[in-house]
C-alpha cells in the first residue's frame, strides 16, 4: 500500500478499560460512537463538478442509435469496408492501454 494513501485513513483510537463484560464492551462502543459524531465530511467544488458530469453522463444512451443504423445501412449495401490494418493497430492499442490500466493498480 502507497504510504500517501494513508494521509486519509479514519484514525483509530484505543480505549483502555477494564474487561468485566459485554456491558463495559457495550459502553465503550457507545462512547466511541458519540465521540465520532462531531466528524464532518466537506466535498470539493471538484468532487461536485464530478459528481454533476457522472449524472449527465448516466443519463446518455449507451448506444448511438444513429450511428448503429448507419453502419447496418452500409453493410447492407455493401458500402461498409473495414481497414485489417486500422483495425489491427486500435486493437493492439486497446490491450496496451488495457495493460497500463491493470500496471497502475
Amino acid at each position: 500500500m502507497d504510504i500517501k494513501q494513508l494521509q486519509n485513513q479514519p484514525r483509530v483510537t484505543t480505549v483502555n478499560s477494564p474487561k468485566t463484560g459485554s456491558a463495559t464492551t457495550a459502553e465503550s462502543t457507545q462512547s466511541a460512537i458519540v465521540a465520532n459524531s462531531k466528524d464532518s465530511v466537506v466535498v470539493s467544488s471538484q468532487a461536485q463538478q464530478l459528481q454533476s458530469l457522472q449524472g449527465k453522463i448516466s443519463s446518455l444512451p449507451d448506444v448511438d442509435v444513429k450511428k448503429v443504423a448507419e453502419i447496418k445501412a452500409a453493410i447492407a449495401e455493401g458500402r461498409y469496408k473495414v481497414d485489417p490494418e486500422k483495425l489491427a493497430g486500435n486493437i493492439a492499442q486497446f490491450e496496451a492501454d488495457m495493460n497500463d490500466i491493470n500496471l497502475e493498480a
